[in-house]
């Protein structure tokens, strides 16, 4: 039976939460495992995250919380201890409750994303890759990016600022990855990259300049609803490979239940 006094609750907290797909996603695991769990969706307004983190942290039995825009970064900060993938970019995608009441952090955007790519058929070494989007979820691809051995990564953001400082890092870390700031143009590139939420909405622009896009060349987007975004859609028209945003988020559901320990087969962190 699931629900019962002694269930593990877990959180998805984002700001608005009515698009996240994690509860769904988790509950129906726990459902076909026979799990005592339960994943509920959570949201704050901003200005009240701190008293709202309080709570949460003092009901004992939350044992972990997803993490989505707008509180990445603040949630990392609550953090007692990290994962490095987390630590450097300091960014928190899950957190998990250690045996003390701390929170200790990781961050599986990049796992899920590059695990994503490498299921899909999609090489990553060597390439030459424009990356829009440098938040939470992009710089923890472009960490990655450089790790799996790419040559070179063109990174575009609306906050050249933001995105000149995660070039920096990205740089200082992965010094045979060739890094800079520029614009939204896949010109020159193997593979373009939107890790920005622009594609949610039908109204919104399109992230990047699609007219340069070739055929030889792979078009990535980390949304995963729409399935199709209009991004991928005329990327498939010009004759481009995609890669939807699904497997990312297929791949951190798998990472996130082995953090979680959902089956408890692991309790000695609490």
């Amino acid at each position: 039976m699931r629900g019962t006094g002694k269930a593990d609750i877990f959180v998805m907290l984002a700001h608005p939460v009515g698009h996240a797909k994690s509860p769904g996603i988790f509950n129906r695991i726990f459902e076909e495992k026979g799990l005592d769990s339960l994943m509920v969706p959570l949201s704050c307004r901003p200005e009240d995250f701190d008293v709202f983190w309080d709570g949460l942290t003092a009901a004992e039995n939350i044992r972990g919380v997803i993490i989505s825009v707008p509180y990445k970064t603040r949630v990392f900060e609550k953090c007692a201890a990290a994962h490095d993938r987390a630590a450097r970019v300091r960014s928190a995608n899950s957190v998990r409750r250690q045996a003390d009441g701390s929170w200790y952090a990781d961050n599986f955007d990049g796992v899920g994303f590059m695990d994503g790519l490498a299921a899909g058929g999609h090489q990553v070494r060597g390439k030459r890759i424009l990356q829009v989007g440098a938040g939470g979820a992009g710089a923890s691809l472009a960490y990655c990016l450089a790790e799996a051995g790419a040559a070179e990564i063109r990174l575009a953001d609306v906050d050249r600022d933001r995105a000149q400082a995660l070039a920096d890092l990205v740089a200082a870390a992965y010094p045979a990855c060739r890094i800079a700031v520029g614009a939204a143009d896949p010109s020159g590139m193997d593979m373009a990259i939107n890790a920005t939420p622009m594609g949610l909405k039908p109204t919104d622009p399109l992230p990047m300049d699609t007219a340069a896009l070739t055929p030889d060349m792979t078009v990535v987007d980390i949304i995963m609803e729409p399935a199709e975004t209009p991004l991928l859609r005329e990327a498939a028209r010009i004759g481009c490979r995609i890669q939807p945003g699904r497997p990312m988020m297929d791949f951190q559901t798998e990472a996130m239940a082995r953090f979680f320990d959902i089956e408890r087969k692991d309790r000695t962190d609490g």
